[in-house]
C-alpha cells in the first residue's frame, strides 16, 4: 500500500509547527507597541491590513494542526483537483492541502502570499515536502495576483490572509466555485461582513462555525 503523503510529510510539519510554536514571541514583540484597539481596527481594515502584516513578516502565523488535519481531510474527501488559498504565509496549511491533492492524484494549488520573505519559505517548504510541483505561489497583493486565471472550477478555497479583505476574496472567485465547494476561512470572526454574507439566510451557501475561529462554509446553489 502507497503511504499517503500527509503520513510521509509528518517529520516535516511537526518541526514547522514547533518552530511556529517557538516563533509566538515574534509575534508578541510585533504588538509591543499597538494596543489591543488599534489591533482589532487593523486587523478589520481594508486598508491598514498592510501595516499589520509587515509587522508579521518574520512570524510563521500557522494553522492549528487540528486544523491543518480537518484541511487535509476536506480536500481528501472532495477528491478536490483546484484549491485556492488566501495567505500562504510559510506554507503550513498549503503542504496539507497539497499533500491532499498528491494523494488524489495531481491537482493545481494557487496560494497567494503579499510578504516575498514568506513566500520564499514557502517554496523552500513545498520542496523539502517534494510537492512544489502542484502548487503555484502568487506574490503580492491577492485583490491582484487572485483576480484571473483561476482553475474553473474551483473545489476548496481556504481563507486565511487579511481577515477585513475575505469578502473581497469570495468576490474574486465566487463565479469558479463548483456546487459543493468547501470555503474554510480561518479566524472567521474578525470578517463580520464575510460572515454575515455567507451566513445570511437565501444565500447561496450553507455554513458554521467550526473549532479554532473557523467557519466552514458549502456552496448550495
Amino acid at each position: 500500500m502507497t503511504t499517503p503523503s500527509i503520513t510521509s510529510l509528518a517529520p516535516l510539519l511537526d518541526l514547522l509547527f514547533d518552530q511556529d510554536e517557538a516563533d509566538r514571541d515574534v509575534m508578541r514583540a510585533a504588538f509591543a507597541d499597538v494596543t489591543d484597539a488599534d489591533r482589532v481596527r487593523m486587523m478589520q481594515s481594508k486598508t491598514d491590513y498592510r501595516d499589520l502584516y509587515a509587522r508579521l513578516k518574520d512570524a510563521p502565523l500557522a494553522v492549528s494542526r487540528e486544523t491543518g488535519h480537518l484541511l487535509y481531510m476536506l480536500a481528501r474527501s472532495s477528491r478536490a483537483k483546484a484549491i485556492v488559498e488566501f495567505g500562504t504565509s510559510f506554507g503550513i496549511s498549503t503542504l496539507h492541502l497539497a499533500a491532499a491533492l498528491r494523494d488524489n492524484g495531481g491537482g493545481r494549488l494557487i496560494t497567494s502570499e503579499f510578504e516575498p520573505s514568506k513566500a520564499a519559505r514557502a517554496r523552500e517548504n513545498l520542496a523539502a515536502g517534494g510537492l512544489i510541483d502542484l502548487v503555484e505561489i502568487r506574490e503580492g497583493d491577492a485583490l491582484k495576483t487572485l483576480s484571473a486565471d483561476l482553475p474553473d472550477p474551483i473545489d476548496l478555497v481556504l481563507l486565511d490572509g487579511a481577515k477585513a479583505l475575505y469578502p473581497e476574496i469570495l468576490d474574486l472567485v465566487e463565479d469558479h466555485l463548483r456546487l459543493g465547494a468547501i470555503i474554510v476561512a480561518d479566524n472567521a470572526d474578525d470578517s463580520p461582513d464575510y460572515l454575515a454574507r455567507v451566513r445570511a439566510s437565501g444565500s447561496a451557501y450553507m455554513s458554521l462555525p467550526f473549532a479554532d475561529d473557523v467557519e466552514l462554509t458549502v456552496r448550495i446553489h
